[in-house]
């Protein structure tokens, strides 16, 4: 910690500053400066099983996370997506995954945290403590504020396996009131629920022409019948509806590691791989399985939005006017979800996406603890407790025609938000005003912390880092 505030230190006082990372799974493709060298914080300190927390540098990846805290039989209580998240970024850029709907996002189970503020100081942030604003603002603040060195957080039990049921409903309106049911209930059907999220299909996937849905539901067990293994020739993705629409009842079921069940989207980077060919069967055999990551298909990603080769192929064979891309996870009331869908399917048209239930543990870990100061909501992304929202995931691109903006697609997505009283992470394409930014993002109380923790500028303003670049 003192070596990246020794580099902080010898930066330029008028250069902008970022990290220097191994990996990113930011969407914002931008040239940056002055590289801030974090060597050393990539590691697991500590795990203590009978407090049940481990001590993480904040730039360790879950993939190592996971691997030193498994053994003891622990998990973080939630561990997002992809194998090269860090933890730092997973706080303070917003993480999610399918234990969202009962044990919130990644920064909810943040006991303290070591902060490289602006400033150049180490600070310590903690529910309780003076510097308890800015605990609760890390949530959303892309490292605007200060890099989160250093974090203690809270880890779940586990048990050695997760058995699977894929549920198929009819509409996006039985889907959400299912989601509805879980979040209450942690049950659905008579059997306990400790994973959930969804893939919906849409009608160009579909054999019915229609859109279709399907809500796989986890529970973790100590014994398994059987195991199945998505990180070879099969594709998880595939298996959710393959598995429901074989089925009698439409629940189709299927057991995994609890390995395996974490990493069960990375393989593929949930169905993105198929844009460069991986889940073709020829293409497969002779893709070297330590190849099949996220990253790996995110660096190639970056290396054709560097070179433009895919938009000029697209832009040749259709006669569009460009190509837009549309990376995004956003979140949703659950009672607005099958509106937003029913948009999304008309005017985007990219399919499948991923959803996933989320409701906040209730503010902050004071709060639900009864001791220390009240210190309210996370101000930088202010959902409401004890609402339930359900994140939508798609990635892909769309087509644009003439007289079409180049964020065309994207701010049809933001205006139906606001509609919708709903938010979107801001690790991709934002086009938002400042005034709508501030509404959303919480900017007057990110000013203040801003005067307190970076007051000379030295990192950048959220607004100017994640929309105008």
């Amino acid at each position: 910690m003192a070596a990246a505030r020794s580099r902080l230190a010898e930066l330029p006082a008028d250069a902008p500053v970022r990290l220097k990372k191994r990996t990113s799974n930011l969407f914002r493709f931008r040239e940056g400066h002055g590289g801030l060298e974090v060597d050393g914080l990539d590691r697991v300190l500590h795990v203590d099983p009978e407090t049940r927390t481990a001590d993480v540098g904040g730039m360790t990846t879950y993939e190592d996370l996971v691997a030193a805290t498994l053994p003891h039989g622990l998990m973080p209580l939630v561990v997002p997506q992809l194998k090269t998240i860090t933890l730092g970024g997973a706080v303070v850029g917003l993480g999610i995954e399918s234990t969202s709907f009962r044990d919130g996002l990644p920064h909810e189970s943040v006991l303290s945290a070591d902060v490289l503020t602006g400033a150049g100081q180490i600070v310590t942030a903690a529910p309780d403590n003076d510097a308890a604003d800015l605990w609760a603002a890390l949530a959303n603040s892309y490292g605007t504020l200060g890099y989160a060195v250093a974090l203690r957080i809270e880890l779940a039990p586990v048990l050695p396996f997760v058995r699977l049921r894929h549920v198929r409903f009819d509409d996006a309106a039985s889907l959400a009131k299912a989601v509805e049911v879980v979040t209450a209930e942690h049950a659905w059907d008579g059997e306990a629920v400790d994973f959930v999220d969804g893939t919906v299909f849409g009608p160009a996937e579909t054999a019915s022409g229609r859109p279709e849905q399907y809500l796989t539901l986890g529970r973790m067990v100590s014994e398994a019948p059987f195991l199945s293994d998505y990180t070879g020739q099969d594709v998880y993705y595939r298996s959710v509806a393959r598995l429901a629409d074989a089925a009698p009842d439409g629940v189709g079921v299927d057991h995994l590691s609890i390995h395996d069940y974490l990493w069960r989207w990375d393989t593929d980077w949930f169905w993105c791989s198929r844009a460069l060919g991986v889940q073709h069967p020829a293409v497969r055999r002779l893709w070297p399985g330590r190849y099949r990551r996220s990253d790996v298909y995110r660096r190639l990603v970056a290396l054709d939005r560097r070179l433009g080769l895919s938009e000029r192929i697209q832009t040749r064979v259709t006669g569009a006017e460009g190509v837009e891309p549309i990376i995004q996870d956003v979140e949703v009331p659950v009672e607005r979800l099958a509106e937003f869908l029913d948009f999304f399917h008309a005017e985007i048209g990219i399919s499948p996406v991923w959803v996933c239930p989320l409701q906040l543990r209730g503010g902050p870990a004071t709060e639900r603890s009864g001791a220390g100061p009240s210190i309210g909501t996370w101000p930088l992304y202010p959902l409401e407790p004890h609402r339930t929202y359900v994140n939508v995931g798609f990635w892909s691109d769309a087509l644009l025609r003439p007289g079409m903006a180049r964020d065309h697609h994207n701010r049809l997505i933001e205006r139906k938000l606001m509609e919708l009283e709903g938010h979107k992470s801001l690790y991709s394409t934002s086009s938002y005003t400042r005034e709508e930014f501030d509404a959303l993002y919480g900017g007057e109380a990110y000013r203040r912390l801003k005067a307190r923790y970076d007051p000379a500028g030295r990192l950048p303003d959220l607004y100017t880092k994640c929309v105008t670049g």
